[in-house]
């Protein structure tokens, strides 16, 4: 099996890897370099390949011919593969390369026509969630589902946190996705001033940014956590707060509700949380709507900043309920 992007791409294929779990009796399933933790974190795995595809990687270096034969090399035991990609991403590239390693069978989502590169294409409408979309894939594959809710690997670290506490992330992968901080530090000053515990998490390079957010009364975890670390935290988090980001996906998989500040730019029929109570706030039919934008093509991010930390009181407040 194969999932080349980020933390919430591989998250979102855990069902898939849960189905072909229980009908295969070893399964590989090969990562990119931003994704690696989060197949770590599966049931269902046996083994985790760490692979840098240049046609996935946000920043590629060139093709390096060595850096191919390597895949090639560390494939060859593998006798049957699924590749999993997102709606925009081709199964392609990466089915020719499995080929070149002898893999008998291969099956994908394919648009494109494949010619020999997939002995099973297969095709779904576009706008289902991400989740139920790899399952497609495995149920044509003759792997039927055992379950559609994410799930991780336990037992969880447990936090050295006080109980009751809410979550807020505002960190994203891209600019274009984000809440903007100052709403975010608003967010915890008034959560606090009602009696709420707030944690803030972020990963090493957003500590600046979870400092801020933190201010004086939010407990700053920015930087100071593993995957896995952070899932045990917001499995224990009454409510997380996040973007369309990896961490929301995460607490999706660890059963926690999650308040979802969800910029257009990526339909959320397909990527906003899944199988766990939710609200989706941020303007859904704005000008950046299915753009893929990385950066917001609008002044101001209005989408975004017209949410204010009042409606995401409220809204917390619904999801708790």
């Amino acid at each position: 099996m194969a999932r080349l992007d980020s933390v919430g791409d591989v998250l979102l294929t855990g069902p898939a890897v849960r189905a072909v779990a229980a009908g295969a009796a070893r399964v590989t399933l090969l990562a990119g370099p931003r994704g690696r933790a989060a197949a770590e974190l599966l049931p269902g795995v046996d083994r985790v390949l760490e692979w840098p595809a240049p046609w996935i990687e946000p920043d590629p270096g060139p093709v390096d011919p060595d850096q191919l034969n390597l895949l090639v090399k560390m494939v060859e035991d593998v006798d049957r593969a699924l590749i999993f990609t997102s709606f925009h991403q081709s199964p392609l590239p990466l089915a020719l390369l499995l080929r070149m390693a002898r893999i008998p069978w291969i099956g994908a989502i394919s648009v494109d026509y494949p010619g020999s590169l997939l002995d099973l294409r297969h095709q779904v409408p576009d706008d289902i969630p991400e989740p139920e979309r790899a399952l497609s894939l495995t149920t044509a594959a003759g792997y039927p589902p055992v379950g559609s809710s994410l799930s991780v690997r336990g037992p969880l670290p447990e936090p050295d946190l006080p109980s009751g506490y809410l979550v807020v992330h505002p960190g994203t992968s891209v600019p274009a996705r984000a809440w903007p901080p100052g709403h975010c530090a608003a967010l915890v000053e008034l959560l606090t001033g009602h009696g709420h515990r707030v944690v803030v998490t972020g990963s090493p390079g957003e500590r600046e940014l979870t400092a801020r957010v933190a201010g004086r009364h939010g407990i700053d975890l920015g930087g100071r956590t593993t995957l896995a670390e952070l899932a045990g935290a917001l499995a224990g988090a009454r409510v997380v707060v996040a973007g369309n980001t990896g961490p929301a996906h995460l607490a999706a998989a660890v059963g926690t509700p999650v308040v979802s500040l969800f910029a257009p730019t990526v339909p959320a029929v397909r990527w906003a949380p899944y199988g766990v109570r939710r609200r989706v706030l941020g303007d859904q039919r704005a000008a950046c709507a299915d753009t893929r934008a990385t950066v917001c093509p609008l002044l101001g991010h209005p989408c975004l900043s017209s949410v204010t930390p009042d409606q995401v009181h409220q809204a917390i407040m619904e999801v708790m309920r």
